[in-house]
């Protein structure tokens, strides 16, 4: 049998992309951004290496983006 599918993170209410996250896995996803950010601040020194630290953040943030894709409501441009 089919049964529903069990979305981590709900869609925006207003807008395109996702809101705040729905089960824990969803939660754990955004606590390890969230470590993952802390430490790239820590290891890579933004005063010294800007563009290594942008591609760190842009590496990080497309990850976190894909996961929303795959284990979240379908994004679509919502007017509430």
């Amino acid at each position: 049998m089919n049964q529903p599918r069990k979305y981590w993170f709900r869609a925006k209410r207003y807008g395109w992309g996702w809101g705040a996250p729905l089960t824990w896995q969803g939660w754990i996803v955004v606590l390890l951004y969230g470590v993952l950010m802390a430490i790239g601040g820590f290891l890579i020194d933004p005063r010294q290496n800007v563009l290594l630290f942008l591609a760190y953040v842009v590496a990080v943030t497309c990850v976190l983006v894909a996961v929303c894709w795959l284990k979240g409501e379908p994004p679509r441009w919502r007017w509430g």
